[in-house]
């Protein structure tokens, strides 16, 4: 392994004591578009359960999907999940979104740019059953 010398005036580095080229050199971590998606799905879940308090028993919510586009070191996200009802649907919409986007920026690096919400259905706790497609 080649080690590179630093410009006049600098002492070895870390990197430079070691043999690697500068950090800025030896490349880029890239983090495929369907395992951000995977990490905002599973933090879209934590969320809905800490936010939106979806009712148990049969028919509850189905799991969140996402779906996710990086680009140059951002991400723009899509969540699709279910909802309980009565709640205040923007608060509760706010307080995921902040939550996932928080939570992908903190475990890929990456700066969300964007975080979607589509909310597929809404839960009761009276009639979990209701507008289920059979």
């Amino acid at each position: 392994m080649r080690s590179r010398s630093g410009s006049a005036g600098e002492g070895p580095g870390p990197a430079q004591a070691t043999g690697l080229p500068p950090p800025a050199e030896r490349g880029a971590t890239v983090i495929p578009d369907r395992v951000v998606a995977r990490i905002a799905a599973r933090a879209a879940r934590t969320a809905q359960a800490r936010r939106a308090a979806v009712p148990p028993g049969p028919g509850t919510a189905a799991a969140p999907s996402a779906t996710a586009a990086v680009r140059t070191g951002s991400v723009r996200l899509h969540l699709a999940m279910d909802l309980p009802y009565p709640a205040d649907l923007a608060y509760v919409c706010e307080r995921i979104q902040r939550d996932v986007a928080e939570r992908v920026a903190h475990l890929t690096g990456l700066r969300v740019g964007e975080v979607t919400l589509t909310v597929r259905r809404l839960v009761t706790a009276a009639d979990p059953g209701r507008g289920r497609v059979r």
